[in-house]
């Protein structure tokens, strides 16, 4: 079965963290949520507070097949901030493993020099930091294992386009199942 780790941090976009969660877990995906901040407890970017699954453990999380990202200005400078997420996200790199980001959170893939060559999207105004990258005003951007999208209103087909990447029939099937009828971005 594959494994997705999923980082938070306070400040979080709420929306961006729990619909990658919901989708890739509809879709058989264990998928781990991981709090960066030293408590479980999360304060998402509009006050709404959960919980994460686990507590941040570098080692633990290197056995996964996907990182993602999740966006939120505030959560997204925590993450920027964390060397530890910095490991793992370059022993992901190291091992061609995908690595996933949306919002402001692609920033924190082009200042750790993951998006040399690549193509990306972020939010407006993030483009500066995607540094290498040749950016796209895409929705949805796939680039071999590095997979970016725009911002929280691309948080549904960008977290069909993450389980794609495990079974395109599975994002088909719960993107019919949630009743979405954009566009499926697949691997």
């Amino acid at each position: 079965m594959a494994k997705v780790y999923v980082f938070l941090a306070n400040g979080v976009e709420e929306i961006e963290a729990l619909t990658v969660v919901d989708i890739l877990r509809r879709g058989g995906v264990e998928t781990v949520t991981v709090s960066v901040t030293g408590k479980k407890e999360i304060l998402g970017s509009h006050a709404i507070p959960f919980g994460a699954d686990v507590l941040f453990d570098e080692d633990a999380c290197l056995d996964g097949d996907m990182i993602v990202l999740p966006g939120g200005l505030k959560g997204t400078n925590a993450l920027m901030a964390h060397e530890g997420l910095r490991n793992v996200l370059m022993a992901y790199r190291d091992a061609e493993k995908y690595i996933t980001a949306i919002c402001a959170a692609p920033s924190v893939l082009g200042m750790n020099c993951l998006l040399k060559g690549r193509k990306a999207t972020c939010y407006p105004g993030f483009e500066d930091k995607l540094l290498g990258a040749k950016v796209s005003g895409d929705s949805v951007v796939i680039d071999g294992n590095i997979i970016t999208g725009k911002g929280m209103g691309v948080a549904i087909p960008f977290a069909l386009a993450l389980l794609s990447v495990f079974s395109p029939e599975e994002a088909k099937r719960v993107g019919t199942g949630i009743q979405y009828t954009g566009e499926l971005f697949t691997v």
